[in-house]
């Protein structure tokens, strides 16, 4: 069993003491798949590193289970780590790559050997036990690794990277190779990538993180639907989501109204009541809408913002059309590939306000009830 609770966690570096951590807290529980997700430099890889215990922690506490293990070397954590280098040794065997941390364990030869074949039975990699890392592709040297972490049978996986050096195809392969891997060894894992893609489609739970600081921990249905600020918002989600800046303004019949120099849009009751709550009638805000949620179908027709056409990305199922509306950026609408417009073309787009997001312009912290 490995359950994860991380207290208060600090990394410090330098005589400045300079924080690259920042009170990491949260608890993981058994056979959970996390993902750490940030751009570089957020922290996520130096908390792998410290679970790992190849950092040493600054501040707080961390528990593998019921034990404290500030102070316990690697080697006694009961982990297994694949690192984006896939640090093989050239001059060995696929079997004796796998096999090399059992032997350093003096098991049992017979015991090695099954360990070995049934890794690489679940891995696919039977047939490659003979050959040289140097006569295999990327993702085959991949399960190699995989495997070699597989065999220790350890309570806790940890994974920094380990597609990053794949070209895209083997990425999208090599992810359900690791998720299937998750539901086949029934245990904890924790993996770190700045890719929000890898990190909605195989996680149970997302940490976010930026500047050493956690953003929002959630599932990623919650941290696509109800982003908690406007960092969390633009960094998950592909295309991008829209930041729009206005200001909030009440009308003649009591409804609000999200009003900028060009349009205005009314604003649904379940974020209306959000903003009134946190006092903000007549006051400047961002509002974030996804591309999907904007449509040339007229459905809304008490929402609609009229721009100008700019350009176009066709992505196979869906059109990304890029208006401008009069904001720092272009506004995207995904759209039926079918679609098409004139440079510099008058469009109109209909936006799904109960989908919109609004948050503080300031803190960038998202309202809600």
């Amino acid at each position: 069993m490995a359950s994860i609770r991380i207290h208060h966690l600090y990394k410090r570096y330098g005589k400045d003491k300079h924080a690259v951590v920042k009170d990491f807290h949260m608890d993981i529980e058994d056979k959970e798949f996390i993902v750490f997700v940030g751009p570089s430099g957020c922290g996520k890889s130096t908390t792998l590193r410290m679970i790992a215990g190849l950092e040493e922690i600054s501040e707080g506490e961390l528990y593998i289970g019921d034990r404290l293990v500030n102070h316990v070397p690697p080697k006694d954590r009961d982990i297994s780590m694949v690192f984006q280098n896939y640090a093989l040794y050239p001059n060995m065997s696929v079997f004796e790559n796998i096999a090399f941390g059992l032997r350093m364990a003096k098991l049992p030869r017979h015991e090695i050997d099954q360990a070995v074949k049934n890794a690489a039975r679940i891995l696919e990699i039977e047939s490659f036990l003979n050959r040289k890392p140097r006569h295999l592709s990327g993702g085959q040297r991949q399960r190699v690794a995989l495997g070699r972490a597989i065999v220790r049978n350890p309570k806790l996986f940890l994974m920094d990277e380990p597609l990053s050096n794949l070209d895209a195809k083997l990425r999208v392969s090599m992810r359900m190779e690791i998720i299937k891997l998750h539901k086949n060894l029934e245990t904890t894992f924790i993996y770190v990538t700045h890719d929000q893609v890898e990190a909605m489609t195989m996680a149970d739970r997302i940490v976010v993180m930026k500047d050493g600081i956690i953003q929002q921990i959630d599932s990623p249905e919650q941290i696509y639907s109800t982003p908690k600020n406007t960092f969390v918002a633009g960094f998950i989600g592909s295309p991008q989501i829209n930041f729009l800046r206005g200001r909030i303004l009440d009308n003649k019949l009591g409804g609000l109204e999200f009003h900028t120099s060009r349009f205005k849009l009314p604003i649904h009751e379940a974020n209306a009541a959000a903003l009134r709550k946190h006092k903000q009638v007549d006051r400047n805000v961002i509002l974030g809408i996804r591309p999907e949620h904007i449509n040339l179908e007229a459905l809304f027709s008490e929402a609609v913002i009229t721009g100008t056409y700019k350009f176009t990305e066709l992505m196979g199922a869906d059109r990304y059309l890029y208006v401008d509306v009069g904001q720092e950026n272009l506004l995207i609408a995904r759209v039926d590939p079918s679609v098409h417009f004139k440079e510099n073309e008058t469009v109109r787009i209909g936006v799904h306000t109960l989908k919109a997001h609004f948050f503080h312009q300031e803190t960038g912290e998202r309202f809600s009830e």
